[in-house]
């Protein structure tokens, strides 16, 4: 445990996953503010990289977690990790110090910038975030601070894509609001072509109620001919809630 690094937490998509937070601020700083999100309202909005943790500090914190048994270590944590100006130095050393595949959960709302996806293209997953399948519900459900529409985030995402030699998945967050778009999204995923597809709800304690198991499996079969296509319910028992990243990180900060 300490400032930087947390868990290994349970992830449906990957497993044991050792968390690595390169913000490390005490409030959610993100380009985003997601209605679902299980960290609450964004409390700092920023849409410009910058350093927030050293890599010499990183190298220290994850000298001490050698031994920990991990199947990824995943940069997310407090915000959107690209926000964080040194991400692919810090993928470069995690991989050689822990000798784990890397993973980063990303919002896409940077990957615009050409710097961006040459960060995310050092790691061996990266999970890219798409839930609207239109101006109106990007809006609506991710609320974003950047000024790039949505159809400029995913001609970025396709872009990543043609050069990205690792795993691409796309998570789908289904809600109230977007419930009735999943074929929408569906062809959305046909264009980006995406190893995989994680059709997702919030189990985590958020301000939102999670859909159903059958309201998944209808969302499921607007997306029949698409590999790699799996739903939260399918990977684990729905009644196992992950450890909420705000308490996981609350906790560590205490010690």
């Amino acid at each position: 445990m300490s400032s930087i690094i947390y868990g290994p937490v349970p992830s449906w998509r990957l497993g044991k996953s050792l968390g690595v937070d390169l913000l490390a601020t005490r409030d959610k700083v993100c380009s985003f503010d997601c209605v679902y999100c299980q960290l609450g309202r964004t409390s700092h909005f920023l849409v410009e990289r910058r350093s927030f943790v050293t890599i010499a500090q990183l190298a220290r914190e994850l000298a001490t977690v050698r031994d920990v048994v991990a199947d990824y270590v995943t940069f997310s944590g407090m915000g959107e990790p690209t926000l964080a100006s040194n991400l692919g130095q810090a993928i470069v050393l995690a991989k050689s110090v822990l000798s784990l595949p890397v993973a980063v959960l990303t919002n896409s709302s940077l990957m615009l910038r050409e710097d961006v996806r040459d960060d995310l293209a050092e790691a061996d997953v990266v999970v890219a975030k798409v839930d609207a399948p239109n101006e109106e519900l990007f809006h609506q459900i991710n609320r974003p601070a950047v000024s790039y529409s949505l159809d400029e985030v995913l001609s970025s995402i396709k872009l990543f894509r043609e050069k990205f030699k690792g795993r691409l998945a796309l998570q789908m967050m289904f809600i109230e609001a977007n419930k009735n778009y999943a074929r929408e999204l569906a062809k959305i995923a046909e264009e980006l072509l995406p190893d995989e597809v994680h059709i997702d709800t919030p189990l985590r304690p958020c301000a939102l109620k999670p859909l159903t198991p059958e309201e998944i499996a209808g969302i499921r079969d607007g997306f029949v001919g698409i590999k790699g296509v799996v739903t939260v319910y399918e990977a684990s028992r729905p009644e196992v809630i992950p450890l909420n990243l705000e308490e996981t990180l609350r906790r560590r900060r205490k010690l």
